[in-house]
């Protein structure tokens, strides 16, 4: 039988955090695979996973890129190789809860939901700097406005998906204005997004947080592209 879920973790050079994040969500009680996709890390992040005990962990595979391709090219890989009823994205380092998938796979069965996601903003334990909670509220008015939706966090890692409906997208984004993407492409098929809180702990740059302003201004133009040839 296919697991539940399909956890894919995509990452880059987090050699201080990936055994602690495998760890964490290995232990959620959940049936589930957990798909590792290591995006060319030069940190030895590539040996501590080489040199995985593999009995420790529930259902985990492996991958490995030859290079960095960026965070939208390890998800792609993932989803081709995952199994599951729906799929979550979960970010190598330790800002979000792995214990959050049970309450959001919940929520999608009890109510028959192809899409849950994950916010942020109406749980009240959000840290985001300023900057990044400048780019979120941007990114995510653009999109209801644009696609008129009514999302409060378009940028949270915790999108869980049914498998079907994510691989069913053509997504080709490969680093991180795969957001947007999932989204919008999501709903231009009609699916109807809903959201329940989640906890949220930031991480600084000198912690290792990658994402740029660059990046964010790739997300954007992301965003208009879709509108206008999507």
């Amino acid at each position: 039988m296919p697991p539940l879920i399909s956890i894919i973790v995509p990452v880059y050079n987090e050699v201080d955090t990936i055994i602690q994040i495998l760890e964490a969500v290995n232990a959620v009680n959940i049936d589930k695979e957990i798909i590792v996709v290591d995006d060319g890390s030069a940190d030895g992040t590539a040996n501590k996973l080489s040199s995985l005990d593999y009995s420790r962990f529930n259902n985990l595979k492996v991958i490995h890129h030859s290079s960095n391709m960026g965070k939208g090219a390890a998800i792609l890989t993932g989803l081709s190789h995952a199994s599951g009823e729906f799929v979550i994205i979960q970010d190598a380092d330790l800002e979000y809860n792995p214990q959050e998938y049970i309450p959001l796979v919940n929520y999608a069965r009890a109510n028959n939901l192809a899409v849950v996601y994950g916010s942020r903003f109406l749980s009240g334990r959000c840290s985001m700097s300023r900057m990044q909670y400048l780019a979120n509220k941007v990114l995510t008015f653009a999109v209801n406005i644009l696609f008129f939706s009514s999302l409060t966090d378009m940028e949270t890692c915790f999108k869980l998906v049914r498998r079907e409906a994510l691989a069913g997208l053509n997504l080709k984004a490969r680093r991180f204005e795969i957001e947007p993407e999932i989204t919008i492409k999501l709903l231009k098929k009609g699916y109807k997004i809903k959201e329940i809180p989640v906890s949220y702990k930031r991480r600084s740059y000198a912690g290792g947080k990658k994402i740029k302003w660059s990046d964010g201004i790739q997300s954007l133009c992301t965003i208009f592209k879709l509108r206008m040839f999507f």
